[in-house]
């Protein structure tokens, strides 16, 4: 009987490329959008990843990590006093432009770390050496600033080039692979005092203290040491948690990548925007196969009422249509997930737009549409479990 169900779906080709269709286009909609929004939010963190540092003290009220209140150059040592910490360096994070020997002007985000210990440094260079930086003029630029700070268009920056920063010579040292800014701008390293002259003056400086705790002691002690002693704020740095962001109550010592989402979620309109696109593929494939679905079913009621005539229960026929519901469900699904892996390899190449996809994702829009097409085959199941096996005996 199932193979039945399926030569009768296949059959009404039109009613079947239909179907495929609307789940097509609601599972590329649904997943596309959703891992484009998951890329965006770890854009947000970009910071945090590139700068590899366990334990990250700012200022009482920062929230996240793109919008730092600074704090004074004696805090660098008030943390260090900490008898839990190993060590602890200054950092300097914020956006500035460069002007290009050709005259243009381009946004970067300057990161200013520690010239004796180097800690904050990016983890992994394509070119150059890390010591270079205590050059005088040295910069270590990322990936993203070898095309973006080139002299011209379609060009590429090389080891030795130079720009201004603040009216100041900039030399490339080297060449980082990082993550891409939520601003969008490169990633440009130097030393903390390099990067103050770089910088318009102002009574404070520092971004935040980076530090790691003594061996033996955990992070979370440490920050709750920090905490006391020094009345500053102390995050974590390992990664965005949905167990932290979905906590009735917060924990004592928070993450700063979960703090930092989580701040993009209430306070723009990003969620809203891809939610909404997400919503509309749900509906739109929620309408098009339950209609077209039920359309099946009144078409081929004949041949349904004709099975219960000879014997076949109503439970058959309502498997029957669900077994046709299903399949085309992972059918579409199955297209869907390979156009979005098509748009993948595309934004991935070209770095935009952004995109990320957890593991959960896939499985959350299968279950969306598996839930679609139960919906559709429970329409059909209302109906066949009204009919009448006499009626194919009418006309």
């Amino acid at each position: 009987m199932l193979r039945l169900a399926l030569k009768m779906l296949f059959g009404d080709t039109g009613k079947y490329l239909m179907l495929v269709a609307g789940l097509v286009f609601a599972t590329f909609l649904m997943a596309q959008q959703t891992a484009v929004f998951c890329g965006l939010m770890s854009w947000t963190t970009a910071t945090l990843k590139n700068v590899p540092a366990p334990i990250w003290v700012v200022e009482g009220k920062v929230e996240q990590v793109n919008e730092t209140n600074p704090l004074l150059d004696t805090d660098v040592a008030r943390v260090r006093s900490v008898s839990s910490v190993a060590w602890a360096a200054p950092l300097y994070s914020g956006i500035q432009r460069v002007r290009l020997i050709n005259g243009s002007f381009k946004i970067i985000q300057l990161i200013g770390i520690d010239a004796t210990t180097l800690a904050g440094a990016p983890v992994k260079l394509i070119e150059g050496r890390l010591e270079d930086l205590r050059l005088p003029h040295a910069v270590i630029i990322d990936d993203l600033g070898v095309k973006r700070l080139a002299q011209q268009r379609g060009g590429q920056v090389k080891l030795g080039d130079t720009f201004e920063i603040n009216d100041q010579e900039a030399r490339v040292v080297g060449i980082a692979d990082t993550m891409q800014s939520f601003t969008g701008g490169p990633y440009v390293w130097t030393t903390y005092e390099r990067a103050l002259q770089y910088t318009p003056p102002q009574r404070k400086m520092l971004s935040a203290v980076i530090a790691a705790p003594r061996p033996g002691i955990s992070e979370t002690q440490c920050i709750q040491d920090i905490v006391k002693e020094t009345g500053l704020k102390g995050y974590l740095n390992r990664g965005f948690s949905w167990d932290d962001y979905t906590a009735e109550k917060p924990p004592a010592v928070q993450d700063f990548n979960t703090t930092t989402v989580a701040w993009y979620v209430r306070n723009t309109g990003i969620p809203i925007s891809f939610g909404i696109t997400v919503i509309v593929g749900f509906v739109v494939g929620t309408a098009i196969s339950c209609q077209t679905f039920y359309s099946f079913v009144l078409e081929n009621m004949k041949h349904l009422g004709a099975l219960k005539a000879m014997g076949a229960s109503t439970g058959t026929l309502c498997l029957m249509l669900l077994t046709q519901a299903v399949t085309v469900g992972l059918i579409g699904y199955g297209i869907g997930l390979f156009f979005t892996a098509g748009f993948a390899r595309g934004a991935l190449a070209n770095e935009q737009p952004p995109f990320y996809m957890p593991q959960m994702v896939p499985w959350m829009v299968l279950g969306v549409i598996l839930f679609i097409c139960s919906l559709s085959a429970l329409l059909g199941i209302w109906r066949v479990s009204r009919l009448e096996p006499a009626m194919v005996f009418r006309g």
